[in-house]
């Protein structure tokens, strides 16, 4: 399994603006230019993002985006799943029930769907405001004597 482009930076989009939380609503423009990320492809992302209701959005001069709900609300595991579609390691494991015809007699079967369980488990487990507490540390534990 590879996260794709779309997948990271709407992450990172995301952590920016629980970073910035308090700013109110945040211009995309902002984001693109502190992420490094085109606004183009932001815009791209955004009206993903907006289809589950993710994002609150406020048009014109004071115009930009905010977190409808707050940081501690959004996993890592469903902020992927909007932007990836399924997190299965093979393409058998992406319908339920399996319909694969070799499911019953596939010796790997048990170790994609451990695979599986375990990469969601830990995705769902990592929140936004879990990843703004590990850079603050990465931070803090950064210092030159």
């Amino acid at each position: 399994m590879k996260i794709s482009t779309k997948g990271r930076y709407a992450l990172r989009m995301l952590v920016d603006l629980a970073e910035h939380k308090n700013d109110g609503f945040v211009a995309l423009k902002d984001i693109a230019q502190r992420q490094g990320i085109s606004k183009k492809y932001l815009e791209q992302i955004v009206s993903i993002l907006n289809k589950s209701d993710i994002l609150k959005t406020n048009r014109g001069f004071q115009g930009g985006y905010m977190l409808a709900k707050p940081p501690q609300s959004y996993t890592v595991g469903e902020i992927l799943r909007m932007t990836e579609g399924s997190l299965s390691p093979v393409a058998c494991l992406d319908s339920d029930p399996i319909e694969c015809e070799r499911s019953g007699d596939c010796p790997t079967l048990a170790v994609w769907q451990g695979l599986y369980k375990v990469i969601n488990e830990y995705l769902d487990s990592v929140t936004l405001s879990d990843i703004l507490d590990m850079q603050n540390e990465r931070r803090t534990d950064d210092y030159i004597i």
